[in-house]
């Protein structure tokens, strides 16, 4: 089966914006839900946050391949953190660069399911690191934006060739380019 969306690539402005709470759960959503795994597996992600199809709405859907299935969190918030942990992350939407990013080892989440009943767990190593990049998706935040000033330049340099040779460009880029890094967000709610 064909993937039904594209996945949004560094430069398109829906990837810069925070996306709303999900404020009705019902077959639509879990339809969504079901392309949104397609458009995954198809990249070979273990995750993808809505805005990366282009819907400005806070839910993910992610399969850590552990025998789980897929799974959905929908308006997912990080109660808690701890620690402190460095590893080498990629980004479907930021397509051919890697990064070493320091994060937090741990998170404590809460969230819904498709079944609207709330859903709490602490997440570390894999899925932690997931939970927390497809969060900062929801908030408008890319890979790019955890990386120092070297490696910005870097990356700048890397997306620029990147851009040039597409084969219509990459829309947007130009202007993603140019910009100064965002600010990092608090993993808390305000």
């Amino acid at each position: 089966m064909a993937s039904p969306y594209a996945i949004r690539i560094i430069g398109d402005p829906v990837l810069r914006q925070r996306a709303s709470d999900v404020t009705e759960i019902d077959g639509r959503l879990a339809a969504l839900c079901q392309d949104m795994y397609v458009t995954m597996y198809e990249a070979q992600g273990a995750g993808l946050a809505a805005p990366q199809v282009g819907v400005q709405k806070r839910f993910m859907v992610y399969d850590l391949g552990a025998g789980d299935g897929p799974q959905v969190l929908i308006n997912p918030v990080i109660t808690e953190s701890d620690g402190e942990c460095e590893f080498y992350e990629g980004c479907l939407s930021v397509p051919g660069l890697r990064f070493d990013i320091v994060r937090p080892s741990t998170v404590n989440i809460t969230g819904l399911n498709l079944d609207e009943h709330e859903v709490e767990f602490e997440a570390d190593d894999f899925l932690g690191r997931l939970m927390q990049h497809e969060l900062d998706h929801l908030n408008g935040i890319l890979l790019i934006d955890h990386l120092d000033e070297d490696q910005r330049r870097s990356a700048k340099k890397a997306l620029r060739k990147i851009a040039m040779e597409a084969p219509s460009g990459v829309a947007g880029l130009g202007a993603e380019l140019a910009s100064p890094a965002k600010p990092k967000f608090g993993l808390f709610r305000s």
